[in-house]
């Protein structure tokens, strides 16, 4: 047997897995969040002047007088330790899209060489790792190292258990020296504090006057792909990129829907429910499990929270997905598209602003017409992206997602806003200045009478959209499932503050000029949805009309990361996040030439393995085959006649041709990858690898996946799609 044969003989061998604990033992609201250093832990163990001070910091947004970190950092630790750690670490984002984490032990030497343990509130408050090896993007030179993590109080510290022990684990911000945003949780803490800003004012010319903070409220789906880990270790492309470079498509895809929310196998089943539960005692609140569309394909999703509190416990369930999966003998992958031809994965970010009575800015309520608080932010989110769009989408930029947006139910690169019938006829209503027509949810009448009446919804879904109204909150489909959410929400927040804002100046100003509210707020909600229609579509966005309709709209196609990115360099987004106090134009700079950076290094790994794996796994076995049949050729003619064997004759000059073609495209694929195009500009050198080495990639793979469908399978050395994605 080669090795792929027996894989799959191991895996139809495994017995049916044993829990990793008995969950009936405790229920899951005693478990919930014991691993948190949470407001719930802090009362206990907290003076109440503290205690209040940190919840004022965390609900208000108000600073943290330095004189109660010792209070905080004393009981941390002692709260830690009494759990069983024996190390903290300040756990910050920096821009390579992982986290990232230095740990220190809580012992410290007295004068008489005794160990003590101590934490105090620098200790908390400030770290210094090693700043000089992330990426910075010009910012920092590889020479100038310091950096600062700084904690982050409105995210809740927690306790990760390793195999050996637990550490103490603190959420924090990171920059550097000479104060510029490292990493991506800063930039994401300043769009609140803009989104708070301009929604606030909004809320005060409506006469609210009760809510004293306004944040975003985040629930991201993540959607995932497992395979047994034995196929994994057996694929280099896997291993070194996260996708498969070659692989042909299997007789059975997901053409038949039937993975899409069926039947969860039991070995799927068993690392969900440890998961959950690893993910339930860090106070990460999850909701949903099911099958995706996609064999192999699976999906998590929370209940929404605060968006830097959800982008913290996004990193770290997908942490905790890839450490739980390989306990279960899987490999947890989270590329956009691992598999050709196949859905790929995405995080669906769904986003809405609440204040801090609970209040979802984003509710339309029975009668959305009248609902003017709703209209007027409503209205804001439908202008930012009808102005911003092109922003939005260059925050999703990678190479990954490049090769996912478009299809497969994720939306593609143009940027436009799906409202559903109902909330479309009250946009045109107020833009035409006429009385909208009431309109109730209703009920589906399913023609059954011993069911019970299902109540209608506002709208449908439209799963082709980018940005989708979803009954009280917008649905951004289009963030790729291995990112943070923190740069997309930064963006996010920051052109919702900026149309805010606008809206906020326009009222005045109608206010000033003799208008009461009411009517000034029809003025400018009307004015508003008015110049912004052409950014609202509720049909498919995957047709080719739809794309050509687009393109007369004036709307943005930016199809690839290297066009995205441009973005960031034109003078009117540098003012955007300059004025909304967001990125410098130091800072955005830097993400551009990360951005650019990141896709170059990204293709050149998967170029050098693409070409690697080609000519020293592939061929040797095309030639090995090839000989069989040249051999068999020989003794089939030489025992019946000189013209026998037309069939073998006929393979083998088809084997032949498709080697000397994949010989070919590794050779020009070499030859992209040697000319160096760029001249030291990040952007001429990405444009090189999209123009000339992604194509010479691809007819590489052509090639290859051609020659997979007529290799004899004892002779194809990789695990091929129709055993990755079914066989687990």
């Amino acid at each position: 047997m080669n090795a792929r044969h027996e894989v799959v003989r191991k895996i139809s061998e495994l017995a049916p897995p044993a829990p990793a604990e008995d969950y009936s033992k405790r229920p899951l609201t005693e478990l919930y969040g014991e691993n948190v250093f949470g407001m719930a832990v802090m009362r206990g163990v907290l003076p109440k002047k503290t205690y209040q001070a940190l919840v004022r910091t965390v609900e208000q947004g108000e600073a943290l007088d330095a004189s109660h970190a010792d209070t905080i950092a004393t009981a941390m630790k002692d709260w830690a330790i009494s759990r069983g750690a024996t190390h903290y670490t300040h756990w910050f984002q920096p821009m390579t899209g992982l986290t990232a984490e230095k740990h220190d032990t809580f012992l410290n030497y007295n004068e008489e060489g005794r160990a003590i343990t101590e934490f105090s509130g620098k200790m908390l408050i400030k770290g210094e790792p090693d700043a000089s090896s992330f990426p910075s993007g010009g910012i920092r030179a590889t020479f100038e190292a310091r950096g600062y993590t700084a904690w982050d109080p409105t995210s809740p510290a927690f306790l990760m258990e390793g195999v050996r022990g637990k550490t103490l684990v603190i959420p924090t911000a990171f920059c550097s020296w000479t104060g510029e945003a490292l990493d991506k949780k800063t930039p994401l803490l300043r769009s609140l504090e803009a989104l708070n800003k301009q929604a606030l004012r909004v809320l005060r010319i409506l006469g609210n006057t009760h809510a004293k903070r306004v944040t975003s409220t985040v629930g991201p789906e993540q959607e995932y792909f497992l395979v047994d880990r034995r196929f994994y270790w057996l694929r280099p492309d896997l291993i070194n990129a996260g996708r498969t470079l070659f692989g042909a498509r299997p007789p059975k895809g997901q053409e038949m829907e039937d993975h899409y929310f069926g039947s969860i196998r039991p070995r799927v089943l068993a690392f969900m429910m440890d998961l959950e539960h690893e993910a339930y005692r860090l106070g990460i609140p999850i909701k949903t499990r099911h099958n995706e569309v996609s064999p192999a394909q699976f999906e998590v999703a929370p209940i929404f929270e605060r968006g830097n509190v959800a982008a913290d416990h996004n990193m770290l369930l997908m942490e905790l997905m890839r450490g739980t999966a390989q306990k279960h003998g899987f490999e947890c992958l989270l590329h956009e598209k691992p598999f050709a031809g196949v859905n790929g994965s995405g995080k669906h970010n769904n986003w809405s602003m609440m204040d801090d009575q609970g209040n979802n800015l984003l509710e339309p309520g029975q009668t959305p017409e009248e609902n003017a608080q709703f209209l007027v932010f409503m209205s804001a989110v439908v202008r930012s992206i009808h102005k911003w769009g092109h922003v939005l989408r260059a925050s999703i930029a990678s190479a990954a997602n490049d090769h996912r947006l478009g299809a497969n139910e994720a939306p593609p690169a143009i940027i436009s806003v799906y409202l559903g019938e109902r909330l479309t006829e009250v946009v045109q209503s107020l833009v035409a200045g006429t009385k909208g027509q009431k309109k109730a949810g209703g009920v589906i009448d399913i023609g059954v009478s011993a069911l019970p009446p299902i109540p209608k919804d506002e709208s449908d879904r439209n799963r082709t959209s980018p940005f989708a109204f979803t009954g009280n909150k917008f649905e951004f489909r289009a963030v790729g499932a291995s990112m943070s959410i923190a740069r997309p929400n930064t963006y996010l927040n920051t052109i919702a503050a900026d149309s805010l804002d606008f809206m906020a100046t326009e009222i005045e100003k109608a206010m000033k000029s003799g208008k009461d509210l009411h009517a000034a707020v029809q003025k400018v909600v009307s004015e508003t949805l008015g110049d912004s229609q052409r950014i609202i579509f509720n049909g498919d966005n995957y047709t080719k009309e739809w794309h050509a309709e687009a393109e007369k709209r004036g709307i943005p196609n930016l199809r690839h990361t290297v066009d995205a990115v441009e973005v960031l360099a034109q003078p009117e987004t540098k003012e955007l996040f300059r004025r909304h106090g967001v990125y410098s134009e130091q800072e955005l700079a830097s993400r551009r030439t990360i951005f650019l950076e990141t896709y170059v290094k990204t293709l050149h790994i998967e170029s050098s393995i693409t070409a690697n794996m080609a000519q020293t796994i592939l061929l040797p076995a095309v030639f090995g085959y090839q000989r069989g049949l040249a051999l068999t050729l020989r003794d089939v003619r030489s025992t019946l006649a000189p013209n026998a064997a037309g069939a073998t004759a006929k393979l083998l000059q088809q084997v032949t041709e498709l080697a000397d073609r994949l010989q070919g495209s590794i050779a020009k694929l070499e030859a992209a990858r040697a000319e160096v195009e760029g001249n030291g500009d990040v952007a001429a050198h990405a444009r090189h690898y999209r123009e000339k080495v992604l194509p010479a990639m691809e007819a590489v793979r052509e090639a290859a996946d051609a020659l997979e469908l007529l290799v004899d399978d004892e002779w194809w050395p990789l695990p091929k799609y129709r055993e990755m994605l079914f066989v687990y």
